[in-house]
């Protein structure tokens, strides 16, 4: 096996992990080019070439494989500069976009305008021809129709159509011929059909979902197409691999083709390097949470596996395809902190960004951010920042933050650092306990995975305010999800809309849903060059008691693709219920809404093995310095510790700070901690230490798990 590289491109900062043959790895950062993210990518490719005294070409001829998240479809999204779109929808069903699912968004904002539609009304087409619900042709397509629709998005300029008929997913004849015309009408244009990317009942989830992968399309589609050129141009002859927003990697060719399945790809590695983390230690379950440059991510694994929504929404727009279920929150480094009108200490969601970033970074900043309040709070070293590659300003944070927050309050510089500091954290818990608690869960029955620049600066002040007594910090937690890339298997989901009494449903017909769905998904990972052997299929039912209007995915064993087993089903589906309600009811009928197969193709490794330093502790200690203590409301002596010395079984006592070149970690006094088997810092609550420490590999001490 060759050398693999891990990339995820973020709002700030690139990241990059590179793994060689031995099991050596390679952390780097990069600045983020948001108007050219491509020119980052193969930037901090040449600077790590140069960094091994290679020239590009001759670096990425020995790489084998490259895996890259991107945030191009999301920033397109964003920033509402996708392609010029086109809709076909069925004649009566015209405004289906700004009419949306007939639900309030916020039930009690009565002033809150719904977003304008990604689709101008004049560029939807009401196509005459219908299927009913049983998949029965009503009335004919007007073919006709379609062709006076093709001519007037080719006199607009419109470069991508999204099809979408009612009930295309029962008979998806209509749709196919539609886009055969299209295809006759506008040559090249990108086309998505809504039975091709999403097979399943509500039409304006399918209809909303259908326009943005169309809208976000052409410009996922011409990023790949330059960004494959490129390294092709560099000597790269490897594989590319790109994440999708369900947790596992797809070929650019697969992705061109279901562009929308990119938004949010950039954390979706997140929970499955996550798992792995604390897997070793007997858990599986663990909260990850990443906090970078402009935002913070949390998300949830739970029974070993991610947790995955088809309910999510982009800007407000609801996206139904599986993604997994990140709770994201304008909460950064870069995060702007602004005493308002009303006297209140506000941080976020608006971020200085990477350009001009911080007040500390000597970039042009005038405001100050979560980072530099970190900086004058002693947590973040002004020398050794970036392993050293960038000096920051400490006495010119220290001063904005005195003039700018801490003089509106009555505080000086230290404290008015400590609110924003408070702030942001009280902000990310929170966002901890809108994934969880909606679901049922306790947030303390999870240990957290911290992951990001940022993430191990804050994650003990974050767990500290959810009373969690667990934390394990990667040592590449600065560019955790460019390593989790590296950990992730291929995976295509599938979905056919059904409406069956379960107690009804005929298990020879289920099973024939999931046979066929098995076979695209063998057909497709084939395609994409996994073994016939690595292939593995989880079947899954969307149900409901009758008369609900949302449905919980209740996943299924591999054995119910041959005999589906209808009694453990419905207790199942109570379990769950009862954990995300509070309740169930077991003499309730259940509906069966949606029939699911995710198929994975299992072709990732271990994503190497550290090489660790031979120092220990007490030769890694490198003094001491100040530091501010949420607990005693004051700076307090830090020990300081280099983190690349420390090796598997070392221990520290909080308050503390571990340097890592490219993050530091901030122990809290009431924390200790301890570097387990595989290198990552693990910090637990001192109160708690006898019962954590029983559960953690540090390679060195006998473990009851």
């Amino acid at each position: 096996m060759g050398t693999r590289i891990g990339i995820d491109v973020g709002g700030t900062f690139t990241d990059f992990l590179v793994v060689a043959p031995d099991g050596s790895r390679l952390v780097h950062k990069t600045s983020s080019i948001p108007a050219d993210p491509a020119r980052a990518v193969t930037q901090g490719l040449r600077e790590i070439a140069e960094n091994r005294g290679e020239s590009v070409e001759d670096f990425l001829a020995g790489v084998d494989t490259i895996v890259h998240g991107t945030t191009v479809a999301t920033n397109a999204l964003l920033t509402r500069r996708g392609a010029k779109t086109g809709l076909l929808v069925t004649e009566g069903f015209r405004d289906v976009l700004p009419l949306r699912d007939g639900t309030r968004e916020e039930p009690y904002d009565n002033r809150l305008q719904p977003p304008a539609p990604l689709v101008r009304r004049e560029h939807t087409a009401p196509i005459p021809g219908r299927f009913d619900v049983h998949g029965q042709e009503v009335t004919p397509l007007d073919e006709d129709a379609v062709r006076r629709a093709a001519r007037l998005f080719k006199d607009e300029g419109i470069g991508a159509v999204a099809i979408s008929f009612m009930h295309s997913y029962t008979d998806d004849r209509h749709e196919v011929r539609a886009a055969e015309i299209l295809a006759e009408e506008l040559g090249e244009a990108y086309v998505t059909r809504s039975a091709d990317l999403l097979a399943q009942a509500r039409y304006y989830d399918r209809t909303s979902s259908t326009v943005l992968n169309s809208y976000v399309g052409p410009i996922i589609r011409e990023y790949i197409r330059v960004l494959t050129a490129t390294l092709e141009e560099a000597s790269f002859r490897g594989v590319l691999l790109l994440m999708q927003s369900n947790g596992g990697v797809a070929t650019p060719e697969e992705l061109s083709a279901r562009a929308a399945l990119s938004l949010l790809s950039g954390p979706a590695s997140g929970p499955t390097a996550g798992l792995l983390e604390v897997a070793a230690h007997g858990w599986d379950r663990c909260l990850t949470v990443d906090m970078g440059g402009t935002s913070f991510d949390a998300a949830i694994v739970d029974g070993g596996r991610p947790l995955v929504m088809t309910d999510g929404k982009i800007d407000r727009w609801r996206i139904a395809l599986p993604m997994v279920d990140i709770h994201t929150i304008g909460a950064g480094g870069g995060s702007i902190a602004a005493v308002d009108d009303g006297g209140m200490l506000r941080v976020g969601p608006q971020s200085a960004g990477a350009v001009p970033g911080p007040i500390s970074y000597r970039r042009g900043g005038q405001v100050p951010t979560t980072t530099d309040a970190d900086v004058v709070l002693g947590y973040i070293s002004p020398s050794s920042f970036l392993g050293g590659g960038m000096s920051l300003d400490v006495d010119a944070a220290r001063q904005a933050i005195g003039e700018q927050i801490g003089k509106p309050l009555g505080l000086d510089a230290i404290q008015a650092a400590a609110g924003i500091y408070d702030v942001v954290n009280v902000s990310m818990a929170a966002g901890v306990r809108e994934i969880t608690v909606r679901r049922g869960l306790d947030p303390r029955d999870f240990p957290i995975v911290v992951a990001g620049g940022a993430g191990p600066v804050h994650a003990a002040a974050i767990a500290r305010e959810l009373e969690i007594p667990l934390l394990v910090v990667p040592r590449e937690s600065s560019i955790f999800c460019a390593a989790g890339m590296l950990v992730c298997d291929f995976k295509h989901d599938y979905v056919q809309s059904q409406h069956w009494d379960l107690a009804q449903v005929d298990s020879a017909e289920v099973a024939a849903i999931w046979r066929s769905m098995a076979e695209r998904g063998t057909t497709t990972l084939l395609g994409e060059g996994v073994p016939e052997d690595k292939l593995e299929y989880a079947p899954s039912l969307d149900m409901r008691y009758k008369g609900q209007w949302f449905e919980i995915n209740v996943p299924l064993p591999a054995g119910a693709l041959d005999s589906l087993d209808i009694t453990a089903a419905a207790r199942e589906f109570h379990r769950l219920h009862d954990i995300q309600f509070g309740y169930h009811t077991d003499e309730m009928p259940i509906e069966v809404l949606n029939v699911r197969l995710t198929a994975t193709g299992l072709v990732a490794g271990s994503s190497g093995t550290p090489t660790w330093g031979a120092a220990g502790a007490a030769l890694a200690h490198l003094g001491q310095r100040d530091i501010w203590s949420p607990g005693q409301r004051r700076m307090v002596a830090a020990d300081v510790y280099a983190g690349q010395d420390m090796v598997p079984g070392d221990e520290i006592q909080g308050p503390a700070i571990v340097e890592l070149g490219t993050t530091s970690i901030v122990v809290l006094d009431e924390y200790d901690a301890v570097v387990d088997v595989s290198g990552s810092f693990v910090l637990y609550l001192r109160e708690r230490a006898e019962e954590m420490r029983a559960r953690i590999q540090t390679g060195r001490t006998p473990v009851t798990a």
